[in-house]
Order: C-alpha cells, then structure tokens, then sequence
C-alpha cells in the first residue's frame, strides 16, 4: 500500500508543460532516473523490514471476565512497547476466549498451535484449563506460561508437564496467612464458604487451610458449598437456604469466602447481610482471588461487605508501575466504558511480566538457531524484578512467595493494614529489621492479640473485638443443662418450686457472669439423667464433609455443675479451667489403733534387746571391778564407764521422747485396707457412685471384676454398715464432703490417680468457655473460691476440714495405758517380795530376844517405853530393817540408853 500510494504521487507530479521535444527529453529523462532510484531504494528498505524476526505468542484469557480484560490490556501494551523498542524483532498476539470452558481452552491451545504456529501460549487464569493446556503443550512441545496454580502443588508436577510455567504461588502461604489472622483473635471455630464447580478445584487450598488452622488449635466447623452462579436459575433462593441450614447447624460467625465469582459474591454478601450474619460478632475473611474484585466492583457490592477482612497480594507503587499504571487505564477506559474502576489488578501486572519474561528470553537467545526446549530453558533462567515482584522460577512454579497485604473494606473503598511476610508473619512495615520487635505471628505460632493497624468490624462494634461467634440475646438467650441428680446437693440442686437451682456452681458460675464486660441472658434446665448424656446435649457435631451424616444436633449451649474434665469428653465439648481438685479417691472404714503398748513403739525390737543386753553388760562390769579391784564408786575408771553409759542413756532418751512425741501427736487411725491390688487379689467388694464414670474406670483402668464393684449413694446408702463393701471409690471433692460427716468412723487414701478437675461445659470454640476460664483462674486467684467453698462445704458434727488435724487433741489415759500397768505391776511384785522376804527374816529375831517382843505383843517400832527414869530407845526404825542390818559379829543392833548416862558422858567429854 504504501508504494502504490507513493507511485500514484509521483505520477500525479509528472506534468510538463508544451514545449519543445528536445528540450523536454533531457530533464524527463533525468527524473524517470531519479525515480526509477526511489523506486529500487523503497523496495530494498521494504525487504530489510521483511527479514525482521516475528514471534507468534497465544493468549488464552476469559474475555469477558474483568481479570480476562485486564490481563488483555496489560499483554497488549507490553507487545507494544518491545515493538517500539526492537528493530529487527517483533510480537504478535493472537487471543482465544475458552469461555469459562477447560475444553474449549484446550481446543483453543491446539489450534493456535496449528493455524498461528504460535511458539509460546500464555494465560489460563483456572488451574483446570492450564493442567489441559499443559498436556498438548507436551505433545507439541510449545512452553505454556500459566497465570493459575493449584493450591497444592500434584507430585511430580515438572515431570508430568515439563513445559509448564506457573506464573504463580501456590495456596499456602495464603491459607497461613489465614489462619494466623484466626489465632491472632482466638477464633477456635470457622465456617469456609466457597462456590464450587464440578472439576473441585478449591480442594487443595481447603486441605492447606485446614492444615494450617489445626496449628493454631483452630478448625473448620462447617463448610457452606454453593453451586456454580452460571448453572442456577434463582441463586437468591439457593443462597437463603444455604445461609438458612448453617444457622441451624453452627454457631461459628467467623466466615471465611475460599472463592466465588463476582456475581455469586453479589448474592452471598447480600443474603448474609439480610440474614444478620453480617454484623455484630461476626468476622468475614475473603481469600486473594475475592479480594481482587475489591478494585473492579461496583460501590453497591463493596458497601454490602463492609468491615470484611481481605487478603491481597502486595506489589510496589515505583515509577515503572505509575508509568504503566496510567497508560493502563487511558487505554482501558477507551475500551471499557461499562466499568466503574479502571485500576489494574495483580492479575494485570503478572500478565504484563509474562511479556516480559519471553521477550528477556528471546533477547538473550539472540540470533541463535531456537527451539521450544531453548525457549523453555531461557524462561525458566529468568530473574529479574518485574511489576508484580520479583521474576525467577524453581520446579517451574514463581519461588519467591508473596508478600500479602490485609485490607479492610470501609464505606465504599478498602484501607490496607499489616503485611505479611514470608517466614516472618504480620508486620506493620515492609522492611523488617532485627530485634525491633516488629514481625509477629511467625509461623502462625504465636498469639500477636490482632492486626496493628485499626480495624473497622462489620456491625456497631465497639471498644472489642468480634466473638466470631452467635452471642446469647434477650430471644435467644444462653441455654445451660443443668444436673437434677449429683453425689452432692452443695454441688448444685433444684428445690422444690424453684426454677432456679443452687448450690456450690452456680454461686461461682453467677460471680463469673457478673465480671464479663457483655450482657449474658441465660436459661436454665433441669436435666435427669447421666452426665456423658448431658455432655451429648451440649455437643454440636461438625458437619465438614457431605458424605459424612449430620448425627446430632446441638441442643444446649453449656453445661454448669459438678462435671469431671476427661479427655474423651474434651472431644466433644469446650471445658473451662478447672474450678476443684478431681481424683480417684478410696473412702474406707477406721479401724482405731490401739496404743496400749505404744511406748514400745519408739524403738524396735531389736532396738529394746541391744539396748537392755548392753545395759546389764555395763551393771556386770562394774559390780566386777568393784568386787574385784576394790574400788569404790568414787574411783576414775568406774567414772569413765558411768560417764559412757550416761551419754548412750542421753542419746536414747532424747531420741525415744523424739519418737513417741510424733506418735502421740500424729494421726494414729489407719484404713482396714491401703493398696487397691490388694482389694482386687481377695476379691472383695467395693462400691462406686452410681452416677459416675468410676465404674467404668475401676474395671477398665484398675481391673476390677464388674460383679465386685456395688453401685450406692453416699449420702444415702448405709452400705458400709451393711458390710457390703470393704470400701468406696469416689472422687475427690465427694470424699472429702463425706468425711465432713462421717470423721470419726471413715478415713480415705491419697489420690493417686489424679482426673482433670470440675469445670463448666461449652460447644467446642464457643469464646464463652475461655472468658469463663480466664475470669475463674482471677476468681482463685483472689480467694473468692475458697470463700465459696467455706459457705458451702461446712464440715458437720464436729469434724474439721484438715485430716491431719483429727487428733489434734489432748492426751488420753489411753497413751499411757500400758507404761502405768508395766509400773505398777512392778512396784506389787517388789513388795510382794519384799514382805515376803520380812516373813522370813521376823523369825529367827523373835526367838533371839526371848519372847521380848512378840508378834501379839503390839511392839511397834517407834514407840519408846519408860521404866522410871530410864527409857529405851530404838536404834533401828522395824524390825524388818533389824534383821537385814546386822553387823559383821552378828550381833542384835537393838541398844538401851539412859538418859543419865547420856548426860553423864557429855558433860564429862565438854570438862575434858
């Protein structure tokens, strides 16, 4: 065209005017030389152009969708400026709409192939139409640039499709992302709605997200499937009864929207909104893939999600971005003038940079001979910092991860807030630096008490975060089971007219409730019947699975009384922080010790033997040195072995009063039976609460035979008397309100198995249980339990609440029973032998002194006789002390003395 429009130009210029032919020949002549030259040099300048490379690349994009439409324009204005930029290359796209359709893309790729001879194909925003395009790129052997990746990555992917390249991460740093932002507001329960289609393609990045939401404690309860938008015909309704079935089956309000198209989006957000899900308490969290409908959506779709948490990719707002940034939407708004936003999406830079990577990979090829297996090699060699980030591949896939940015829709537009880092987590700044305390959450692991930045909650939300969870109200208050039958009315009771019931728990559930900061209205019910089938009514099972049947339907929202924490029933239920000790703990009857001999206790039997053999070993060597050397008592050896004995009696001493001191002050009342294999080995009886878990336990754990365990009531149930049961199994709070009343007759042993405690039950991730836990750990904390426990657990009849205080009382006569029999029987057998010893000596004196004094006479010793002026007085006290003092020549130790001669001779000795 353009040398036909230039030879119609020239010709059009040939006029010369009449003159003559000789002079007309010459410049014509010239001219025909001049153009004749144009003509050869234009041709020549046109064949140099033809010889300019052209590289067909294939663009499979959905053109109708908004992302399709972006990544159209983004393509188009980075062909363009390489083919400004480049002289002797050139790109040429050719587009196909696979219509929503993986088969049509797949037919799209083959003949893009055959009919453009297209070298490279780029686009496939699904992961079902890049996983089609993906196999004829095999059998063609052309490289495949995808702008989807599955969620989680297949095995062997690089080997089944060896010239795909994934422009794009997989789910998981995302699915982290999160979870750590439901752990970082203790959300323990979550609901994951997301529209699906019949290739199933959100079922990898819902195994990464409940993966990742299990390590933070965290699960899904309940998943809301909607069926494609484009298949139904009044989605309203579908929706309505969709939102309908979740309000019966959870409580969780923590929403978190995997994927959807924009127009399903529309209907969810506003369906949820009429249905009050939307509002106070309740958290909704869209994935990346929503969150970029956030940038193309009208204002009416962004009002009805306002306070929605979303998660976008992060890329840098530099000058290469801004200069594209406006060409991009001068170009898109000339095109497009149905859209309402013409700002580009991360979909549009990744499309841009797909440019970019063939025509980098081309460059550095250069005039070398090329094949696909080269292209393919060069583009995977690729790094370089393009618009959406930076540009390098591992296993064909991008292998930097993402930074993701948390936004929060307010109003009609979106604020950002916190990032989140690869191997870092949330973080205020892009930019990291160390040990300034910035990067929190890393791993998902740690609790960072929410997002930095301020958050706009859907609803009136304010000075507190969402419960994430359907918070009791005055139509639907909070519905607690309670325990009718229990081991012990102080525990909790329903009296005779009341509605309300008493005791222990509800005292403390009451002081709880009173120190929440949110109204808790609350409706009670009596419940008659076990207490695994009162956690059963509080259970709401999950409902994760289609094919999984729905069993059972919660019917209360917590459980209140003298509940034992297992592990079986954790499974099922959310339990507080325990409020009392729980163990297995034996009552058995007191079998009273008797303390006759119990001053023998102190020392042992061979204790007594050493101790009484060494002391007659010591009698015997001094009688022998005294009998022996003469000595007398006074003498240094005999001293030594005195001072020595002494120091060992010393010693014995302090350690017998030691011992017998602990004795007579500590309990001395013991079980009949201690040890529980000894129970089992006898075979005897024992009895068990007959509404606990300790039967099964007691033959499950302890291994007792199921026709040796009785079922009674402690409080009722006289079966000790009867002699039925030789003890009792029953935890620990129940023994030790049964040993208030009955102290003097039973006793119990240490708990050795120890259970988890009494706590109060709710539904599994109700916030409820952990502000209860959090406000009883301040309850115990400061004393209010223990003065709950004082008011309620008085003890009766006299017994006190410390065990080991029972006997801490004066001493009996009982203690010291047998040392005073040991004495007195000591002192009546030395008198016995004593008198008997004076019977016989009294004899032979009397027949030595004449009859004098008789024993008819009634002589008695102390008397003195008067015969005129002389008395006789006797030198001796008895006559059972004469006849054992007699002197060496045998003589009578009687003597009379006169009173004359007594002062006869002093008065003499006071002369002399």
């Amino acid at each position: 065209m353009k040398r036909t429009n230039l030879l119609a130009k020239v010709n059009s210029q040939l006029t010369c005017p009449l003159i003559s032919v000789n002079e007309v020949l010459k410049p014509c002549f010239l001219l025909s030389v001049f153009i004749t030259f144009l003509l050869i040099l234009s041709n020549g300048v046109e064949a140099a152009a033809s010889t300019n490379r052209v590289t067909n690349i294939g663009a499979i994009i959905d053109g109708n969708s908004r992302t399709g439409k972006e990544e159209k324009t983004a393509m188009e204005i980075a062909v363009q400026n390489f083919n400004t930029i480049s002289r002797n290359h050139k790109l040429s796209l050719h587009f196909k709409n696979p219509k929503a359709d993986p088969l049509q893309a797949a037919y799209a790729a083959q003949e893009l192939i055959k009919e453009k001879k297209v070298e490279v194909i780029i686009g496939m925003d699904k992961w079902e139409e890049a996983s089609l395009v993906a196999n004829i790129g095999n059998q063609s052997q052309v490289p495949i640039l995808s702008f989807a990746a599955p969620g989680r990555t297949p095995i062997l992917t690089s080997l089944r499709w060896p010239f795909l390249i994934r422009m794009a991460s997989d789910g998981s740093e995302q699915m982290r992302c999160i979870a750590a932002l439901v752990h970082s507001y203790n959300w323990r329960r979550v609901v994951v709605v997301y529209e699906d289609d019949v290739f199933g393609r959100e079922s990898g990045n819902l195994a990464l997200l409940t993966e990742a939401l299990q390590e933070v404690g965290s699960e899904i309860d309940y998943r809301m499937v909607l069926p494609q938008f484009s298949f139904l015909t009044n989605p309203k309704d579908v929706v309505q009864d969709e939102l309908i079935k979740l309000q019966k089956r959870t409580e969780s309000r923590v929403f978190i929207v995997l994927q959807s198209s924009l127009p399903m989006l529309t209907n969810l957000f506003g369906e949820a909104k009429k249905a009050g899900l939307v509002g106070n308490d309740s958290v909704w969290i869209v994935s990346n893939s929503i969150a970029n409908f956030l940038d193309s959506s009208d204002n009416s779709v962004i009002s009805s999600m306002e306070g929605t948490l979303g998660i976008k990719t992060y890329y840098s707002s530099n000058s290469s971005y801004k200069k594209f940034e406006a060409l991009f939407q001068k170009i898109f708004k000339s095109e497009h003038v149905d859209e309402n936003n013409f700002q580009p999406g991360i979909q549009a830079l990744r499309a841009y940079d797909s440019i970019g990577v063939i025509t980098q990979a081309i460059e550095k090829l250069g005039s070398n001979t090329t094949s696909p297996k080269m292209i393919l090699n060069s583009v995977l060699e690729s790094d370089f910092t393009g618009l959406s980030g930076r540009i390098r591949f591992k296993d064909g896939m991008l292998s930097d991860a993402p930074t993701l940015r948390i936004v929060n829709v307010v109003g009609k537009k979106y604020k950002a807030l916190d990032f989140w880092l690869p191997n870092c987590g949330f973080s205020d700044t892009l930019h990291v630096e160390e040990d300034k305390g910035r990067c929190r959450n890393r791993d998902g692991g740690e609790t960072s008490g929410g997002l930095a930045g301020l958050v706009i909650w859907p609803g009136d939300l304010t000075g507190r975060d969402p419960t994430g969870w359907a918070m009791p109200s005055a139509e639907k208050p909070l519905k607690i089971i309670v325990p009718k039958k229990t081991s012990y009315d102080k525990f909790v009771t329903f009296r005779t007219g009341e509605e309300r019931p008493v005791g222990f728990c509800i005292d403390l559930f009451d002081k709880v409730v009173m120190r929440l900061n949110y109204s808790l209205p609350l409706e009670f019910v009596g419940f008659d019947g076990l207490y695994n089938d009162l956690i059963e009514g509080v259970y709401n099972k999950c409902h994760l699975f289609d094919f999984v049947p729905l069993v059972h339907l919660k019917t209360y929202d917590a459980a209140i009384g003298d509940i034992t924490i297992l592990s079986k029933r954790a499974k099922f239920v959310e339990f507080t922080q325990p409020f009392a000790e729980s163990g297995l703990s034996m009552i058995v009857p007191l079998k009273t010790e008797d303390t006759t001999w119990l001053f023998l206790k102190p020392f042992s039997l061979d204790m007594w033997i050493v101790s009484g053999a060494l002391l007659i070993y010591t009698m015997l060597t001094i009688c022998l040195w005294l009998h022996f050397a003469g000595e007398r008592l006074y003498s240094n050896f005999t001293r030594v072995v005195v001072v020595a004995w002494l120091f060992v009696v010393f010693i014995l001493t302090t350690s017998y009063i030691a011992s017998l001191t602990s004795k007579l002050t500590v309990q001395r009342l013991e079980p009949n039976f201690s040890e529980f294999q000894k129970l089992k080995n006898n075979k005897l009886n024992v009895g068990c609460d007959n509404d606990s878990f300790i039967l099964e336990y007691l033959e499950d754990v302890l291994g007792f035979d199921n026709d040796k365990i009785k079922l009674f009531n402690l409080e009722n149930d006289e079966t000790f008397e009867r002699n039925k049961i030789v003890a009792a199994f029953v935890e620990l709070p129940y023994g030790k309100l049964f040993l208030n009343q009955y102290c003097k007759s039973y006793t119990s042993t240490r708990s050795t198995y120890r259970f988890g405690g009494f706590g109060f039950a709710f539904q599994k991730g109700s916030p409820i249980a952990a502000d209860f836990s959090r406000e009883i750990l301040r309850l115990s904390e400061d004393g209010n339990i223990t003065s709950l426990e004082e008011k309620w657990f008085v003890p009766l009849h006299g017994c006190l609440t410390s065990a080991s205080n029972k006997n801490a009382e004066s001493l009996s006569l009982n203690s010291f029973k047998g040392i005073y029999i040991v004495s007195a029987a000591i002192s009546a057998i030395c008198f016995l032998l004593s008198l008997i010893r004076l019977l016989r000596n009294s004899r032979p004196h009397q027949e030595a002194s004449g009859g004098l004094l008789s024993p008819g006479s009634g002589f008695r010793a102390t008397e003195k006789f008067y015969y005129g002026e002389k008395t006789k007085v006797p030198r001796r006290a008895s006559t059972f002390a004469q006849a054992l003092d007699k002197d060496e020549r045998g003589s009578p130790k009687w003597e009379y003395v006169s009173h004359s001669d007594n002062f006869q001779n002093n008065l003499g000795s006071s002369q002399a």
